[in-house]
């Protein structure tokens, strides 16, 4: 019986400090850009974040007026099974800004999972917090970088050439 109490309060008190960890550190990826002195999100992190007050006014405001190519957008679905994307931008540019919902708000009509995607956000240098951005070859932000079986199908980057859409379907066709 003691055995019980002794390993119930371990899990009881294990479970609010590990929750403290992971806000900590999502709040250790929002930092303050030299240049705008806004704050903007820098490393590894998750759509969720995008929810914060820093963020969610241009995310949700283009995210609610996009209107998705729903014909092409449905041809995607088949042609994104067994296919992980990278996202790398900057919640400073401009074109992150409106690209970025644009592309959740099509994989949200798709249905694709949220675990496929990896988004990873830069500073104006093109860098995260470490080594996220190693070997990605970015340039110019955002990037969509769509991957089959570790091998690199294509990218968008910075703004698609006829709509992100089309771009996708040329991207997967191939």
């Amino acid at each position: 019986m003691k055995a019980i109490i002794l390993f119930s309060l371990i899990i009881l008190t294990g479970i609010p400090l590990m929750a403290q960890d992971s806000t900590k550190t999502m709040k250790d990826t929002i930092v303050t850009d030299v240049l705008s002195q806004e704050p903007m999100l820098l490393g590894y992190t998750n759509r969720k974040a995008f929810q914060d007050t820093s963020f969610s006014w241009w995310f949700n405001s283009v995210y609610d007026t996009y209107n998705v190519d729903t014909a092409t957008a449905q041809n995607l679905a088949d042609k994104l099974k067994d296919v992980r994307i990278t996202i790398v931008m900057g919640t400073w540019c401009s074109d992150s800004r409106r690209e970025v919902p644009r592309f959740f708000k099509i994989l949200d009509k798709i249905k694709y999972p949220s675990s496929d995607v990896t988004i990873i956000t830069v500073g104006r240098d093109k860098e995260g917090r470490g080594e996220e951005t190693k070997g990605l070859d970015i340039e110019s932000v955002p990037t969509f970088i769509f991957y089959k079986d570790g091998k690199e199908l294509g990218r968008i980057i910075e703004s698609p050439k006829v709509s992100l859409e089309k771009d996708m379907e040329k991207i997967l066709s191939n």
